[in-house]
């Protein structure tokens, strides 16, 4: 009986994780019953990481700042966005329009407990790094926020120029 139970419990987390990682590669969100809302403005789309072009250092902290708030890009551009974490609680990068990075964090003040994996976001714990491969399409703005509850509102926001 307790060999069977273990088995099934076995089975049971091997399904979980195989759904989860096929919602990753799909493009969803590491969590169920949410999307990102459709982009109102054209921001660009994952990039290919053996074309990027530059590599640029974003730090995120406990004072709810990114560092540097402000980016600039070249249309075009392909690049890596190497984020950390140096604060201990979890933050969040993701990329935007306002309007959609507002109501995406609207919807987190209500199920705080959702995580971004999808490629134009990156949830990480206190202390962890990770990356962004983003590939700037045209000239405008792309904003980034950190959307866990009360960090976006605090400040913790920035902007890209694309040029």
């Amino acid at each position: 009986m307790k060999g069977s139970l273990f088995r099934i419990t076995q089975a049971a987390i091997l399904a979980l994780t195989i759904s989860a990682g096929a919602a990753v590669a799909a493009g969803g969100h590491g969590h169920a019953g949410h999307a990102m809302p459709a982009a109102s403005a054209p921001i660009g789309k994952a990039g290919d990481p053996a074309r990027v072009t530059r590599s640029i250092d974003v730090d995120m902290s406990d004072a709810m700042r990114f560092t540097p708030a402000s980016i600039e890009v070249k249309a075009g551009e392909t690049v890596r966005l190497n984020v950390r974490n140096a604060g201990r609680i979890r933050h969040e990068l993701v990329l935007g329009s306002d309007a959609d990075l507002k109501a995406h964090y609207d919807m987190m003040m209500k199920d705080p407990g959702m995580r971004h994996e999808e490629a134009g976001a990156i949830s990480l714990e206190g202390g962890k790094s990770g990356q962004i491969v983003w590939r700037f399409d045209r000239a405008g703005t792309v904003s980034f926020g950190c959307l866990e509850p009360g960090h976006y509102a605090a400040g913790m926001k920035g902007a890209i120029s694309v040029l």
